[in-house]
């Protein structure tokens, strides 16, 4: 049962778009393993939350992991400026591994020029941007596609782990 999850994560995430899924992800006997472009560092969450990551980038490869995690804030954003970020998430999408992003965490899914024709949610901010990559925006607290669930903003969190933890289950 214990999958790997791997966690795109930087400072401004948005805390409990994090500390709510991992913990559901370890209480089901998961690993959730946080990467962001060094290991070793503690990033903070926009209300005070931290996180020690677990590994840098360059230090990871897709196929280590299960699945993949994008919590939300303005953590998404800051790791769109890197490629190394898109990149690792496109391989997820391209072998069908679940894909996990909450609010603004569907940002580094538009990195991947996979979203065309994708049932997709996020924070009603970003709606445009996921529209423009071709994706069929849909205002609901949870949307599965393929192995891609996500959704809006922090009171969908009850629903995005339950739809996530159905996916690890298979």
């Amino acid at each position: 049962m214990d999958k790997k999850i791997a966690t795109l994560i930087t400072n401004l995430f948005e805390d409990v778009e994090f500390t709510e899924p991992a913990e559901a992800f370890k209480e089901a006997g998961h690993q959730v393993i946080t990467i962001d472009k060094h290991a070793g560092k503690e990033v903070t969450g926009k209300k005070g939350a931290t996180v020690k990551i677990d590994k840098a980038i360059d230090e990871v490869n897709p196929a280590d992991f299960d699945a993949l995690l994008i919590p939300g804030g303005f953590s998404p954003d800051l790791l769109r400026e890197d490629d190394r970020f898109g990149q690792f998430a496109k391989e997820f999408i391209q072998e069908g591994k679940p894909v996990f992003a909450i609010c603004h965490g569907p940002q580094v899914l538009i990195d991947t020029d996979l979203l065309k024709g994708i049932n997709i949610t996020g924070f009603k901010s970003i709606r445009n941007d996921l529209k423009n990559a071709g994706a069929n925006y849909k205002d609901e607290e949870v949307v599965v596609s393929n192995n891609i669930v996500t959704s809006r903003f922090p009171d969908d969190i009850p629903a995005f782990n339950r739809e996530a933890l159905k996916l690890l289950a298979k």
